[in-house]
């Protein structure tokens, strides 16, 4: 009986080919979810307008709405179609790891999965409409808001996308100690440090405004404790 070739015993040329492979089901995958999620269009974007029951919104270009259905049906064709991206990255790196790497990695994949969904979540439902009523208060009746609704299709998503991201920070804490990248002690020391840190990022990931800066920085500043609480245990697994 042949031995089936795994990632590690192929050549350059094999690499090649299996890393295509991966590329073109990923890439289809995300093609007909998000023909799919094009459906779902209109009523996703009727929800995110319901987010800001206080604002006007119009579009000032003939395509304005269209692609911005089509950016939702790309967003919810990413969205869908994560478990097989992530399948497809794992089924072509994991040949290369030993088997306790894949155990943990496995864990801090599940766990950062988990994590992102909750902070996507929370800044849906509890952050924007704090954001959406902040800004309300500054309306006045000689002005009028009218937005467009591209660029709120944008500021959602750019909110939605930096807390689901920044909530992966306690699963990177976590496996940067576990393969002993850094200790604990050094997220314990610089920890003065990260704060400013964390301000700076939170600028940066959000729009130009401290209500959004601020409910971006406060979980990060909470999610960074967890982190070292997830370090700590991490450390302990890997000198075990």
């Amino acid at each position: 009986m042949t031995k089936k070739k795994t990632n590690t015993d192929l050549t350059l040329v094999g690499h090649l080919a299996e890393l295509r492979k991966r590329i073109i089901i990923i890439g289809l995958s995300i093609i007909i979810f998000s023909i799919l999620g094009y459906y779902f269009a209109e009523p996703i974007a009727k929800d995110i307008v319901g987010r800001a029951p206080d604002m006007d919104f119009v579009f000032i270009s003939p395509s304005e709405l269209m692609l911005s259905y089509l950016k939702i049906a790309v967003v919810c064709g990413l969205v869908i179609s994560s478990p097989i991206i992530l399948s497809q990255i794992w089924m072509f790196t994991s040949p290369g790891l030993e088997d306790n790497q894949k155990r943990y990695i496995l864990i801090a994949l599940f766990l950062g999965s988990g994590f992102f969904v909750i902070g996507s979540i929370f800044a849906y439902l509890i952050v924007l409409p704090v954001i959406f009523k902040f800004f309300a208060g500054f309306q006045m009746p000689e002005i009028q808001a009218t937005i467009s609704f591209a660029n709120y299709l944008s500021f959602i998503i750019r909110i939605v996308l930096a807390f689901g991201i920044v909530f992966e920070l306690p699963i990177l804490m976590y496996v940067l100690t576990r393969f002993g990248i850094f200790k604990v002690e050094f997220f314990i020391k610089y920890r003065k440090y990260m704060i400013l840190i964390i301000f700076v990022v939170a600028a940066f990931l959000t729009p130009p405004d401290v209500v959004s800066q601020t409910l971006l920085a406060v979980p990060m500043l909470v999610l960074y404790e967890v982190g070292i609480l997830l370090s700590k245990m991490g450390e302990k697994s890997r000198l075990k």
